[in-house]
């Protein structure tokens, strides 16, 4: 399976996730520039963490308007399959890829830590090689990750079983502690009602090699390389 690994003005990310791709899960990944056209073919496109354009106005809302954003819209509109991570997450926010928006952390501030996430649907082109209820170790490494959304969208969400990760305790419990941005519904990862495009806050490429203190990560990957 062919990845691309978009590079944005302040991505600092982007190093990390394509070394996984390429050197952990031995897939034929490539760079994608933001200012150029067409995605060379890839089966797969993903938005990684950092500070897009240095987040100047508001997490992702510059980076939307990127000319390569415009093929990524097409090819998620056709089925191709898009993943955001962090940065990558509120950036498919503000293209409307995926619903709701992110607001600042609950202590307004920076948050660098790992944290532990419940999967909540198995039964997805991302997560189909994990189990439900299965708790992974992850990092974080944001400002912007309370998510949030109106109170119809949420209720759509959930009906649609869209959510596809929570914060939770390493027990799996949901708890107010476990929430470190706030995010309503716990909400860590999300999909689209297609399934084709996922967003997740916390960082799966920094959890894929034992070195790092988990491979929990490797999930998301593998279960994107796989039949599904």
């Amino acid at each position: 399976m062919k990845f691309g690994v978009v590079i944005f003005p302040g991505s600092n990310c982007d190093f990390d996730t394509f070394h996984v791709l390429k050197n952990v899960i031995r897939q034929p990944t490539i760079w994608l520039w933001h200012k150029d056209h067409g995605l060379q073919g890839v089966d797969c496109v993903v938005l990684p963490g950092g500070f897009a354009y240095g987040d100047y106005l508001r997490s992702g809302a510059i980076a939307r308007f990127s000319p390569l954003m415009q093929e990524v819209g097409e090819f998620a509109d056709k089925g191709g399959v898009v993943l955001g991570i962090c940065n990558g997450f509120q950036v498919l926010l503000e293209l409307g890829l995926l619903p709701g928006a992110m607001l600042r952390n609950k202590n307004l501030k920076f948050l660098c830590q790992f944290v532990t996430i419940r999967l909540e649907n198995e039964r997805t082109r991302f997560t189909h090689k994990g189990k439900k209820g299965q708790v992974l170790r992850v990092p974080i490494a944001h400002f912007d990750g309370n998510y949030f959304a109106p109170p119809e969208t949420l209720k759509e969400i959930e009906e649609n079983s869209q959510v596809v990760f929570r914060y939770s305790g390493a027990n799996g419990s949901l708890t107010e502690e476990a929430n470190v941005n706030g995010s309503l519904h716990s909400i860590a990862g999300l999909m689209n009602k297609r399934g084709n495009v996922m967003g997740l806050m916390p960082h799966p490429e920094r959890a894929s090699e034992r070195l790092l203190g988990s491979e929990d990560g490797r999930v998301i990957f593998e279960s994107i390389i796989s039949k599904f």
